[in-house]
């Protein structure tokens, strides 16, 4: 069961219940987990001689199909094309946007970073919320419902480009402790579709224009779960010197890269109050 919508004024999307042992969602650093360990791809696209584009795409679904099954996911056959077209360069168009924002201060001790305060302008994202069985599968379904989106099932029928990071809006209770069901998952439009969204053709898909936000941000490293991000949630409440002035009961989980990497790099993000 899923459904689209959410917002990054905390209203919005919320979490879901998932085991500490599973990893996070799938991104597209899988892909480049691939492209770095098989020979089959040499960087911009090109295939070995001999190698057809059936043969690569074969490859890359079935490499997606063995990290998903260590989430509980099952990757179906419609995903080749999409994973392909993530993967190649896209005639030139598969540099990454991050998301743009203004960085007005740190917070450090004895050489270590402890967050961030920054300010988000306006835009628009890409959004579902899934609530399946558990919080690990709620975010690599929604995840790829929203990359058939940027790859072709959009009014402009192309591909429209990756940014990062990809975000996870999650809700728990008052003191913390318990993630609640729903993830949303969120996707940046890229600059050059901010003007005009391609509007999706998946209708639990929600094109939804966030508001400017004030984010407190800390990095962590390896990967999501619902203890992970509790442990961090927790963490971070106690370093900020005004917890008070953040929504307390939704929180985004920023993901950068590969889930199964032992030192995948995340960021967890407080809101401020409006």
């Amino acid at each position: 069961m899923d459904r689209g919508g959410c917002q990054m004024s905390g209203g919005g999307g919320s979490g879901g219940d998932g085991g500490p042992d599973r990893h996070g969602m799938i991104t597209l650093e899988d892909l480049e987990s691939f492209s770095e360990d098989q020979p089959s791809d040499s960087g911009n696209g090109s295939l070995e001689e001999g190698e057809t584009m059936d043969d690569d795409s074969d490859r890359l679904l079935h490499y997606w199909q063995d990290v998903a099954r260590g989430h509980q996911v099952e990757v179906s056959n419609e995903m080749a094309e999409p994973i392909q077209q993530l993967t190649t360069n896209n005639n030139g168009r598969s540099n990454r946007e991050h998301v743009p924002f203004t960085l007005l201060s740190q917070k450090e001790k004895c050489g270590e970073l402890l967050y961030e305060k920054r300010h988000y302008e306006k835009g628009h994202w890409a959004c579902i919320t899934m609530r399946e069985d558990t919080y690990e599968q709620s975010i690599c379904y929604g995840f790829m419902r929203i990359m058939r989106y940027i790859c072709q099932q959009n009014s402009l029928g192309d591909y429209l480009g990756m940014s990062l990071p990809i975000l996870t809006v999650v809700r728990t209770n008052e003191n913390h402790s318990v993630i609640f069901q729903e993830v949303t998952v969120a996707y940046y439009l890229p600059t050059e579709h901010q003007a005009q969204p391609p509007q999706p053709q998946d209708s639990d898909i929600v094109i939804e224009v966030w508001p400017a936000a004030i984010v407190y941000t800390r990095p962590f490293s390896g990967p999501t779960n619902e203890l992970t991000i509790i442990n961090q949630i927790n963490n971070m409440a106690e370093l900020l010197e005004s917890p008070g002035v953040c929504v307390n009961d939704s929180f985004i989980v920023a993901g950068y890269t590969n889930p199964a990497h032992s030192h995948r790099q995340n960021e967890i993000w407080f809101l401020e109050r409006r």
